[in-house]
């Protein structure tokens, strides 16, 4: 028989395409980051992106993969630099999205084996300038 909260866990992915998240306090999070290529398109079934385990830890989004060094991103972080922001079109609304920077872009790029970067949808309390 299964208990009450094995029947309301949900599971959330706070990486669209990477492995999903089992924790309630994962729900802000779903579909907060994305993997963008070249031309900022959202890909969401590259290779090997699917092998992505994701896990929240003490503020932490923490990810790993087979054969790569874990990559832990803070969960929450006001962008306040005008400079990583970027009005993308994304599943075809205009959003502001943060850039995660170069090593979560070559981590990524070595996880997909093609050339992408990782980045957050801002929420209006997390973009605190407007993009260059």
């Amino acid at each position: 028989m299964k208990t009450e909260k094995e029947f309301t866990t949900a599971t959330f992915y706070p990486v669209t395409g990477a492995a999903g998240v089992n924790a309630a306090d994962a729900a802000v999070y779903d579909g907060r980051w994305r993997v963008l290529d070249e031309s900022s398109k959202a890909v969401d079934a590259a290779p090997g992106l699917a092998d992505v385990s994701v896990e929240l830890l003490f503020g932490y989004l923490v990810l790993r993969a087979p054969g790569m060094l874990r990559l832990d991103i803070p969960l929450d972080v006001i962008e306040d630099e005008p400079s990583v922001l970027e009005i993308i079109t994304l599943d075809g609304q205009e959003v502001c999205v943060a850039d995660e920077g170069d090593w979560a872009a070559t981590w990524f790029t070595q996880v997909t084996g093609q050339p992408v970067r990782l980045v957050k949808v801002c929420t209006d309390t997390q973009a605190g300038g407007e993009p260059a």
